[in-house]
């Protein structure tokens, strides 16, 4: 993306909303959650998008996700909820996740994904936005706001712990 053209919400959400699926499914292990959380997003960037200042894009988008995420987790916390019934009867409706939600959320296997998750959130975040999402060193530390050298020691030791679990 250009960063010094002016996007429109619905570039921001046909060009990065699958990726924010992908990293909120890989930080939370749930795809409900993860639609949810998806969902919160794009609607953040909508009331902020007119706010925004030409500098790194990606980095102020992941840094909403972000804390979008740490504020979903500290809501649960806060309000844990009953899982609903497993009778199909006894529940209003279901809607199956989209295609791409599917897609995204089988592309690692069963295994690395509870590995993820087992990893401290710290770890786990750099990790999933340097080899899941695909972001530089640079737009993860503007991102999570951490020293290039922090996200460079993070990724290096999430990965290490990564690969002890899978072992």
């Amino acid at each position: 993306m250009l960063e010094d053209a002016p996007l429109t919400w619905e570039e921001v959400a046909r060009a990065y909303g699958r990726k924010i699926y992908n990293f909120a499914y890989r930080l939370t292990g749930n795809a409900d959650h993860a639609a949810d959380l998806t969902q919160e997003v794009l609607l953040r960037v909508k009331k902020g998008l007119a706010g925004y200042r030409p500098g790194s894009f990606e980095g102020w988008l992941w840094r909403i996700t972000r804390n979008a995420f740490l504020d979903d987790t500290r809501r649960r916390k806060r309000r844990p909820t009953a899982p609903l019934p497993e009778e199909i009867d006894r529940v209003a409706s279901y809607s199956s996740p989209a295609p791409d939600q599917v897609l995204a959320a089988v592309r690692l296997g069963d295994d690395i994904q509870a590995a993820l998750l087992e990893l401290p959130y710290d770890f786990r975040e750099a990790v999933v936005l340097c080899d899941i999402v695909g972001l530089s060193y640079e737009e993860i530390s503007a991102a999570i706001a951490a020293p290039i050298g922090t996200v460079r020691s993070r990724i290096h030791r999430g990965r290490k712990m990564l690969k002890e679990r899978l072992q």
